[in-house]
C-alpha cells in the first residue's frame, strides 16, 4: 500500500504544480480507485469531467465507480454524457463502449 500511496502523492504534487494534462487527474482518480476510496474517485473523476470535459476515458470509469457504489442511476447519466460527448468528438469506439456499459445496466 505504501507504493500506491507514493503514486498519489507524486500524482497530487504534479496536480498542486499547475498540470493542466487530463490524464494526470484522471491517474489520479484511478488511484484513489485502487486504495478503494471509491467515493474519492468519484468526487476526481467529476472534476476531470467539468474541468477536462472533452477526456473521455474519465466518463466511462465514472460510471464503473457510480456502479460499484451501488448507484446506478449516476452511473447512467455518467455514461449518457460520455456518450454525448464521445458522439461530438467522432470518437465511435467510446460511443460503442458507453453504450454497452449503459445498456448493462439494470436500472
Amino acid at each position: 500500500m505504501a507504493c500506491l500511496s507514493k503514486r498519489l502523492e507524486l500524482l497530487d504534487d504534479m496536480i498542486a504544480k499547475g498540470s493542466a494534462d487530463p490524464f494526470v487527474h484522471y491517474a489520479r482518480a484511478l488511484e484513489l480507485r485502487s486504495l478503494e476510496r471509491l467515493e474519492d474517485a468519484s468526487a476526481a473523476l467529476d472534476g476531470v469531467m467539468e474541468r477536462f470535459p472533452g477526456y473521455v476515458p474519465s466518463y466511462l470509469m465514472a460510471g464503473q465507480i457510480e456502479e460499484s457504489l451501488g448507484r446506478p442511476e449516476g452511473a447512467a447519466e455518467r455514461y449518457r454524457r460520455g456518450i454525448d460527448v464521445a458522439r461530438e468528438g467522432g470518437d465511435a469506439h467510446a460511443v460503442g463502449e458507453l453504450g454497452v456499459a449503459l445498456d448493462a445496466l439494470a436500472l
